[in-house]
């Protein structure tokens, strides 16, 4: 299984694209709206929500777990690869080839404060 963890749900686009992708696989999705947005909660709240997530996403049996939340991904992706032994994948470095992809180097980036200022 496939754990998918956002503070909310924008995530589901991406849970989507990887049911379109990956169909054999089996998907959870985790939304963690008690604490949405994360964009203003202090780096060391939103590290402990994502180990948190990231723990019982594991505990449900996920062999891998993608934090499709940026915001969580630029302040505890490192953290979750200490913690736990299961791969774990964050969809913000999908920005570094998109910038090598353009002509002019520059692109277009939605982000909350949390994400923009990390």
């Amino acid at each position: 299984m496939i754990g998918v963890y956002d503070s909310g749900l924008g995530g589901v686009s991406v849970l989507r694209a990887m049911h379109r992708t990956l169909p054999q696989h089996t998907l959870l999705y985790l939304a963690d709206t008690a604490y949405c947005p994360y964009g203003p909660l202090p780096v060391e709240q939103v590290q402990q929500r994502a180990v948190a997530c990231a723990g019982w996403l594991i505990e449900q049996g996920a062999a891998v777990v993608v934090v499709a939340c940026n915001t969580a991904a630029s302040a505890a992706l490192e953290l979750l690869r200490e913690t736990y032994r299961v791969p774990i994948v964050g969809v913000e470095p999908g920005v570094k080839p998109a910038i090598r992809a353009t002509r002019t180097g520059r692109i277009g980036v939605l982000a909350t404060g949390g994400t923009r200022d990390r």
